[in-house]
Parts: structure tokens; C-alpha cells; sequence
């Protein structure tokens, strides 16, 4: 099928083909899914619901168990009302949550159903339980991208739960559209930093909990529990990792109780790593501990003994936007030549942002079907981005290191950081040993080295 690709290029601006972008209500549902005890009900249809938990599924290898309104022709026509109502009474009785999650969908937005003042009538129903904790996130589909969801899911969650009391001496930390792994290694520095933190949302012990008894209820181990997310009103200072995904939960904290926020960068790479680190010294006042220092020095060793491996090779990237941007960072300081940088979130900064870090990178919101066609106007030597890359890397026969949401094609990649220092090196070991890889199998016999 992808020898099918027209070399040649056409103006589209209606048509979108293999898009680099998932729909908002993912993206709220990932967010939702780092509160403890919590069930997000996706108001809309059934096959929105399925879609979504099938893509969580495949890419964390975990059962994502979230709910739906199911709409109907005549929920359409008529309004969702009764439909969530009923919803909300089923999850309420079956399943006991502590936080009950709404995000909409393209036809609940449509159509306009008011779901704040649903959610007032129906918490004045006999069945509802006043205990329960109510989020409501607007997500339509046709703005934005998951990332977009991630973002307006946070920040309902910060103006439904963070209320000012006394002062925690805790550090917030919104740690964006990322992994479990990526979020276990920023709890790891910030322990070993000395430095009492709220992360939110927190997928630790949700899509990698380990099989215990702990993790055999309804609902998994992990996540952010409501206390700790009421107290992030009164935390020292925030840091929102991503600047599309999670910052509006920062900036929400900063203008409603005078939390000082800190935006990006992704910490991918060793600047934006170093940038994370004196952050949380500065905010917090403690010093970098020399442990922390070390694994600098390690990665920076690392890059260094295998630099001819990966030096002035041309790469491709693609994905969200702050993951993106992290990933430049690395490749640059790695000695690599980013030709192409493609999104597709809509994202105003995201060409500036590109061309600060790579000025001769082409910045690209658009998708993969473009990206496909520019590979092959401008061969690169590899391609990073998720499991869809591998359609271009297949077509085009360039190596691809995935890195991104979703990975649907290889296992347990979700458990290992791409952020911090230890992610960073562990980039720095995949993107050098695929090289390496494709040197051998490209190799005649006369030159199938067992020293490289």
C-alpha cells in the first residue's frame, strides 16, 4: 500500500490522511485514570468509549476500565440527560468510586448538552452518593488532539479539587502526556533531592501495577489520591513538565492561590534535564545532590564513547509536541541533524520552539501521510515517533526507534523513563545500538565486524 505514496506533494487543507494525532477524549481519560479510585465516564456514544479504552489497552498491555453514557440515534436528537443519568447511577452502584470523571465527545458537544447542570440535577437523585467527588472536562474531538485533552482534564481537576489551607512545603509536579516509567523517574530524583512532592496525575501503580492482592480490586493501587490533590493548593511551587499538556493546571494554580508555576521544557536530554534540576534547587531551595550529578556525568560519558555511532546522521521526528521538542534537544546534543519535526497538535509556538533548538529542522503541523512524503523528497538515516512510524520505516527501510503514544507493536516500553538522565541515556543506548543494528544487517561478509 505505502508504494502508493505520491512523491509529489499537493496543497490539502480539507483532507487529512493517517493523522499524527489521537481525539481530545483519550487524553482526558489518560489524565483522569492518575486519580485514585476513580471511574471517568466518557459522555457519548459507546464507540468512543471502546476506541479509547482499546488504544490505553494496547499501548500499556493493562485493562482500562472506564465507563460510558452510550449514546444513541435518540440521545442525538433528544439530549444525553437520561442517558448520563443513568450512567452515573450504574458506575455509582457497581463500581463505588471515589472521583466520578466526565469528559464529553464530538456529539455531546454538538448537540450542546449542558453537562454541568445535568451533573447538579442528578446529584440531587436518591441514588447518588454525596461522597462522590464530580470532574467535568469539555473535550470535543474536532479541537485539538489528546494532548489538547490531556491539558483541559487537568485543569478541571485542579479547579474542582486544590482549595488553600496551610502551607505543605511541597513541590507540584504535572508531569504531562507521558508514562508510568517517565513519572517514577521524576519521584525518583525528587526523593533524592530531598524534596516532598504532589504529581498529578500519577499513572505509577495504575498501568504498571504489579499483580498483588493490593491490585486485584476494581480499581488499581495507584493514582493521586483527593487529599493530596486538595492540598496541591497550598504546595511551595508547580512545575508543569509539557507546555501543551498539563501547563493550564499550572497556570490555574499560580492565578487562583499565588503558587509560583514553572512551564517546560520536557526534561529530554541533558539541558532540559539540567533546566528540570536547578528548577527544583531554586523553588525549593536544596542543593543538587552529588548523586544526581553522577548520573550526569555517566550520560555525558556515555554519549561521548559512542558519538561516531550517531554523529551528523539525519533523523525525522514525530509525535506531541513537548516530547518533540525534548527529543530535538537530545539529538542535537548528540551530534545528529533533525531534518523534519512534525505535530500533529495545532500549536502556535511549535515552529519557534523547533527552530531555537534546530534552526535548519523543518517545523511541520500536519500528518503522517506528509511527513511519508517529505522522507522521501529528503531521505533521513532514522525515524522516531510511535508505532505508526513504522509504516514509513517499513516503505522507506530507515531504522525507527519508538519513542511516543501509542506503541501498539512492541512490549513494555512504557515502564522505562525517556526523561531524566537515566532516560536520556537509555535513548542515547537505543538510538546508537539501532544504528549499529542496521550496520550489521546491511554488511557483506567481508565486512560483518564483531568489533563496531
Amino acid at each position: 500500500m505505502l508504494d502508493y505514496t505520491p512523491k509529489e506533494m499537493a496543497q490539502r487543507e480539507t483532507l487529512v490522511i493517517n493523522p499524527a494525532k489521537i481525539c481530545q477524549p483519550i487524553g482526558a481519560i489518560l489524565a483522569y485514570k492518575g486519580i485514585h479510585n476513580c471511574m471517568p465516564i466518557t459522555h457519548g456514544s459507546q464507540g468512543c468509549s471502546s476506541y479509547l479504552r482499546m488504544m490505553l489497552a494496547r499501548h500499556y498491555r493493562e485493562p482500562t476500565l472506564a465507563a460510558t453514557s452510550s449514546f444513541t440515534e435518540d440521545s442525538v436528537v433528544f439530549g444525553g440527560r437520561n442517558n448520563l443519568k443513568e450512567a452515573v447511577d450504574n458506575v455509582i452502584n457497581i463500581y463505588h468510586p471515589d472521583v466520578l470523571a466526565i469528559n464529553t465527545t464530538c456529539s455531546s458537544e454538538t448537540i450542546g448538552d449542558d453537562v454541568n447542570s445535568f451533573m447538579e440535577e442528578i446529584k440531587e437523585e436518591e441514588f447518588f452518593d454525596s461522597h462522590v467527588r464530580v470532574v467535568i472536562a469539555s473535550t470535543p474531538s474536532y479541537v485539538g488532539s489528546h494532548v489538547t485533552g490531556y491539558d483541559n482534564a487537568v485543569k478541571a481537576i485542579v479547579q474542582s479539587f486544590a482549595r488553600k489551607s496551610k502551607p505543605n512545603g511541597k513541590l507540584n509536579v504535572i508531569p504531562g502526556f507521558v508514562d508510568p516509567g517517565d513519572i517514577r523517574e521524576i519521584k525518583r530524583i525528587l526523593t533524592i533531592m530531598g524534596v516532598p512532592h504532589i504529581v498529578f496525575p500519577d499513572t505509577t501503580d495504575v498501568f504498571d501495577a504489579p499483580l498483588s492482592p493490593e491490585s486485584g480490586g476494581l480499581y488499581p493501587p495507584g493514582g493521586t489520591s483527593i487529599p493530596d490533590l486538595i492540598d496541591a493548593g497550598n504546595s511551595r511551587a508547580t512545575i508543569a513538565l509539557g507546555r501543551t499538556a498539563g501547563a493550564a493546571g499550572a497556570v490555574i494554580l499560580k492565578g487562583k492561590f499565588c503558587i509560583p508555576a514553572v512551564i517546560g521544557p520536557m526534561p529530554i536530554g541533558i539541558r532540559n534535564t539540567d533546566a528540570f534540576v536547578m528548577n527544583v534547587s531554586s523553588l525549593m531551595g536544596v542543593p543538587i545532590p552529588a548523586e544526581i550529578e553522577y548520573e550526569r556525568g555517566r550520560l555525558v560519558d556515555m554519549m561521548t564513547d559512542a558519538h561516531l555511532h550517531f554523529h551528523a546522521k539525519s533523523l525525522a521526528i514525530f509525535g506531541d509536541p513537548d516530547t518533540i521538542i525534548g527529543l530535538l534537544s537530545l539529538a542535537v546534543e548528540m551530534g545528529m541533524n533533525p531534518v523534519f519535526a512534525l505535530t500533529g497538535t495545532p500549536d502556535k509556538k511549535f515552529a519557534e520552539e523547533v527552530h531555537s533548538i534546530a534552526p535548519n529542522c523543518e517545523a511541520i503541523i500536519g500528518d503522517t501521510f506528509l511527513l511519508h512524503q517529505k522522507i522521501k523528497n529528503h531521505p533521513v538515516d532514522m525515524l522516531i515517533g510511535n508505532s505508526f512510524g513504522k509504516l514509513i520505516a517499513r516503505a522507506e527501510d530507515i531504522p525507527l526507534v519508538r519513542v511516543g503514544f501509542p506503541i501498539t507493536d512492541r512490549a513494555n516500553l512504557h515502564y522505562f523513563p525517556v526523561i531524566g538522565y537515566a532516560g536520556a541515556a537509555r535513548l542515547v543506548e537505543m538510538i546508537g545500538n539501532t544504528f549499529l543494528e542496521r550496520q550489521d544487517r546491511d554488511a557483506d561478509d567481508t565486512h560483518f565486524e564483531m568489533i563496531l
